[in-house]
């Protein structure tokens, strides 16, 4: 079992979607495939049928949340000591050499990435490229849009 790093809030926010799911998504398509039996033939039944796709998406879900909570391996980077150096969980604040705009990324697992929050996956062109250097290193990343020069200007381990 291979053990999947995650940080405090990824393992949180992956429990109380697990909640969600378990005690509020998976009885109301119980009911809902209910009241769609309710309404006869089975065969041509659309809601029934949307129902039951629908409860396999969710049953899915909770155990793929499973599976992700029982090989965690949970890593706090505030009990770390900040040597400047970029590890998975750190925040990086990076300044793009050609546009001269600062940007912060912080490392996360996959099930946390969020590009559009600035959280990205470690294995990503970008985290690959940042995790091992240190404050101030200059880091040249292939990205699928061409290639990217940054330097890291901060490291944080919030």
């Amino acid at each position: 079992m291979n053990k999947e790093p995650i940080t405090i809030k990824g393992l949180e926010n992956l429990k109380i979607e697990l909640e969600d799911l378990k005690n509020v998504q998976r009885p109301k398509i119980v009911a809902a495939i209910a009241e769609a039996r309710s309404h006869g033939d089975l065969k041509e039944n659309a809601e029934y049928h949307a129902a039951k796709e629908q409860q396999g998406l969710i049953e899915g879900r909770v155990l793929a949340i499973n599976d992700l909570i029982a090989r965690a391996n949970v890593i706090d980077v505030t009990k770390l000591e900040n040597d400047g150096k970029v590890v998975f969980g750190s925040t990086v604040k990076v300044q793009d050499i050609e546009s001269n705009k600062e940007i912060s990324y912080r490392i996360v697992g996959q099930d946390e990435a969020d590009i559009s929050k600035n959280l990205i996956f470690y294995k990503s062109p970008i985290g690959k490229a940042l995790i091992g250097k240190n404050k101030n290193d200059l880091v040249i990343v292939n990205t699928p849009s061409g290639e990217r020069n940054f330097e890291i200007k901060d490291v944080e381990y919030i």
